[in-house]
């Protein structure tokens, strides 16, 4: 690197990232050190060889993109929003997720289970944007897997936005449903979910700010379609949304619910209908919904529902919901009933 001027400025920065890197790199070799699963083992020294790797190049000037960016005095891509972490990410919209984000200046981690999609995605978005791509597979019904997550979560300082998009759907009724694979689904879509967000908001509220993307479902405000135990557990989705806002709003956390109606992804060919059954006229593109999902996170919305036209009729839910609510404990049974009010005194 070139050491005068504003050469040496991006000298110094390239050192000071080339540091970042190797300290991540000593966690991840850490980690694997303590790790029972010889798949994790392998899969985090990787991490570790190809962040040591990258930190070489800075060190030594070589990396091709920040050497262009100092001779062309070409600053504003190497400037970072944070770091993004995405689950769910290979396909669909996580990965339309990931191309966006990395596009408006996030670093991304990205979680999956499908390694070669993984890889070929980062490949791809760190060549086309040169953001830092990291990758985590892993399965997030799986305990160790799980664990890794919200270790990084929770040690990741530079991480300033978190996207739960890892889920899983279903669309036969409960009656013809297999428990086993309900019981998956709460696991994933409710525990994993909590657990992620958990891990990500105490470092939030630690540094004084962050962001939580959820993605919800519309089924979670029309239990009626679909299977009720997925419209159940997005429900959850939305009211533990609703509820973190309430609470970390003042502590600078930021929290959105997004509600997608039918997306063209592959959730419909895993739920086991086929996209061919559906009215093309009702299905967005994973692209689209993403793209409003982010406009509707711009403009400050709380739950974002790319589908629905007119944001009032969910802003007179909301209200009537809010109103009701004050309405929901009372010391005696309403009147409708025709219930005594008994005087016996509390327990």
């Amino acid at each position: 690197m070139r050491e005068k001027g504003q050469d040496g400025h991006w000298a110094v920065l390239g050192m000071d990232r080339a540091q970042k890197l190797r300290d991540l790199a000593a966690w991840y070799r850490k980690f694997a050190e303590r790790a029972g699963n010889p798949a994790i083992w392998d899969a985090r020294l990787r991490t570790a060889e190809e962040l040591e790797k990258k930190a070489g190049l800075l060190e030594q000037g070589r990396e091709s993109r920040l050497v262009r960016e100092v001779r062309t005095g070409d600053m504003s891509s190497l400037k970072t929003k944070g770091t993004a972490l995405i689950s769910g990410a290979s396909s669909g919209i996580g990965a339309v997720y990931a191309d966006r984000l990395a596009k408006r200046g996030y670093d991304l981690i990205l979680v999956t289970r499908n390694r070669s999609r993984l890889a070929a995605l980062a490949g791809r978005l760190e060549s086309e944007t040169g953001r830092s791509i990291e990758t985590i597979p892993a399965d997030l019904n799986d305990e160790v897997d799980l664990g890794l997550v919200e270790t990084t979560l929770r040690t990741n300082a530079t991480i300033t936005l978190l996207v739960n998009n890892a889920g899983v759907g279903a669309t036969a009724p409960l009656l013809e449903s297999d428990i086993e694979k309900m019981d998956e689904m709460i696991r994933l879509n409710v525990g994993a979910l909590t657990r992620l967000t958990y891990a990500a908001v105490l470092g939030f509220v630690a540094r004084g700010g962050g962001t939580i993307i959820n993605i919800a479902s519309s089924v979670a405000i029309s239990p009626e379609t679909l299977n009720g135990v997925y419209g159940g557990s997005k429900a959850f989705v939305l009211a533990l949304s609703l509820s973190l806002h309430h609470e970390l709003a003042r502590k600078g956390v930021r929290v959105q619910a997004v509600l997608p109606g039918a997306t063209a992804t592959e959730f419909w060919h895993i739920a086991g209908l086929p996209v061919s059954s559906l009215r093309s006229g009702n299905m967005m593109s994973a692209a689209d919904l993403v793209d409003a999902a982010l406009a509707g996170l711009d403009q400050g919305e709380i739950v974002t529902i790319p589908s629905l036209p007119d944001k009032a009729e969910w802003d007179a839910f909301e209200t009537a919901r809010r109103a009701m609510s004050g309405k929901l404990s009372n010391a005696t049974p309403a009147a409708r009933y025709g219930i005594e009010h008994s005087n016996q005194p509390e327990l």
